[in-house]
This record gives C-alpha cells, structure tokens and sequence, in this order.
C-alpha cells in the first residue's frame, strides 16, 4: 500500500505538471500569437463591469415593468448570486489554490503580453470575471428563458467573451477561466432553482 501511494501519487503530480503546461502553452498562444490590433484595443474596456451598465439597467427596467413585486425579489437574487461567485472565487478558491497569475509570475511575466496599466495583486485560479459572469448569465437565463428566448444566449456569449478577454489582455490562464465558468454556472443555476422554488417563478403582468 505504501509503494502503491507513492507510485499513485507521482502520476498525479505528473499529470497535473502535463495540465499546467498546456495550460501555459495556450495561454501564449491566445495572449501571444492570436492577437490582432482591434482586439488589442477593445478587450483591456470590454472586460470592464461599467462598460455592461447598459446591460443590467435594460434588465432590470424589463423585470420591473413586467414582474410587478416579484420583480424586486429577481433583482435581490441577482445581487446574491454576484455575492457568492464573487466570493467563492475571490476568498475561497483563490485563497485556496494560491497559483499566480502569469502577470505575477516570474517566469511567465517574460513572455506576457500585459494590456492593462497593472496587474492585479490577487491570486489567479479562479477567475472571478468568469465566475461573475456566467453565475449570472445562468441565473438570469434560467428565470427568464420563457421570455428572453433565444436572446438568452447572448448572455453567454457576453459572459464567454469577457471571460477570454482576461486571457487575452495577460492576467489569467485559459483553465482559471474554465474553473470560473464552471463554478458560476453551478452557483447561477442553484440560485436559480431556489428562487423558483421560494418565489415560484415569474409571470408576466397581466395589463386589462
């Protein structure tokens, strides 16, 4: 058993060296080699929050004009979910994991492209953008698909877009990316599923 642990443990932390480096290999190649000058000038403002104000007020103009109370209730569901991605990336897995991002990194900040005037001091893993992001495109997806239709998926172009932009403006690896897209999917989803049980769901106002 003990020669078993040891021989179990090395293949894991092959492996996980083989992820890492991949993972690097792509982020070169997206910060590095895919790049051209209009992304170069729009994603370091398209990634940022106060660019999609627009956005959130159009949605909540269109929940309060049609959802009556139950409007409110949305919008505090909303404001949670950002909560608890946020902080479950920020406080839990960054704290946890600890890697740097590779604009802090030693090695990596040799051969990254740094489109921003700094790089964050925060830790790398997850990605609190994507985290944010796609916990609410998948709450507001999930409780508004009946009436947003097909439109609801530009909420996750929206998210995936912005998510991408952090690796290609230097400050994030591709899988903190995928760890953040998958962990606020997961919370936007949950969050989704108790508002409609606790709320029941939103119907449109009925103007006689």
């Amino acid at each position: 058993m003990f020669y078993f642990n040891i021989i179990a443990t090395g293949l894991w932390q092959h492996f996980l060296h083989k992820v890492n480096r991949w993972d690097e290999t792509l982020f070169l190649k997206i910060n590095r080699d895919w790049t051209n000058p209009f992304l170069d000038y729009n994603f370091p403002w398209w990634r940022e929050a106060i660019t999609w104000v627009p956005l959130y007020f159009f949605l909540v103009l269109f929940v309060l004009m049609n959802f009556g109370k139950k409007a409110w209730l949305w919008i505090f569901f909303v404001i949670l979910t950002a909560a608890i991605t946020d902080q479950a990336s920020s406080v839990l897995f960054k704290e946890w994991v600890g890697r740097l991002r590779p604009c802090n990194d030693p090695f990596m900040i040799n051969y990254t492209r740094l489109l921003l005037s700094h790089c964050p001091s925060s830790q790398s893993f997850t990605s609190s953008h994507a985290t944010n992001h796609f916990g609410a495109a998948v709450f507001i997806y999930t409780t508004l698909k009946q009436y947003i239709k097909k439109w609801g998926y530009l909420l996750f172009f929206w998210a995936a877009t912005i998510s991408y932009g952090q690796v290609y403006v230097g400050v994030h690896y591709p899988l903190d990316i995928v760890g953040g897209a998958i962990l606020g999917s997961l919370i936007g989803y949950a969050m989704a599923q108790i508002f409609k049980r606790r709320v029941g769901g939103l119907e449109m106002i009925r103007i006689s």
